[in-house]
């Protein structure tokens, strides 16, 4: 870790197989992406070096608006998956109004599965002004519905 990476880890009791489902599956990731009460949309999610990995969201009745765009750079079935929002589908540069790159990692931990997130940014400043738009309580709520999700879909 540096002084420009943020870490969130949890430890969510579901095997591997089942958290990696519910990231790797539109329908599932729909669900706990997104803060509830947002709603997201998977617009593109390319699990391939280069896919596309674009997400919408909205609150209540109103419309989708942007909220990721970008790009697979890496992917391990089951144990990691990186992603950045400086590029698009296809390696095509964006100007996005965060930019970072994130690593996801996950293993096998007493039965369940530990979860990494970390968000690489540009900057010491980029990281604090993510920090401070809540990285830790948002990227913590997201991971707490993904338990919650995993949990129901190994009943």
């Amino acid at each position: 870790m540096t002084d420009s990476t943020l870490t969130i880890s949890r430890l969510i009791r579901a095997p591997r197989a089942v958290v990696w489902s519910a990231w790797s599956d539109p329908a599932h990731f729909a669900k706990w992406w997104l803060p509830e009460p947002l709603e997201c949309k998977v617009v593109k999610m390319e699990l391939r070096p280069g896919g596309g990995f674009e997400t919408q969201m909205r609150e209540g009745q109103g419309e989708f608006q942007p909220h990721v765009e970008g790009c697979f750079l890496h992917i391990e079935p089951m144990e990691r998956l990186v992603f950045t929002t400086v590029l698009k589908e296809g390696w095509q540069p964006l100007e996005p109004w965060l930019a970072m790159t994130s690593v996801v990692t996950m293993t096998d931990e007493d039965g369940g599965t530990r979860y990494v997130a970390q968000a690489l940014h540009r900057s010491p400043e980029e990281r604090a002004k993510h920090d401070d738009l809540g990285f830790h309580d948002g990227w913590g709520t997201v991971i707490d519905q993904l338990a919650r999700l995993a949990a129901s879909l190994t009943q």
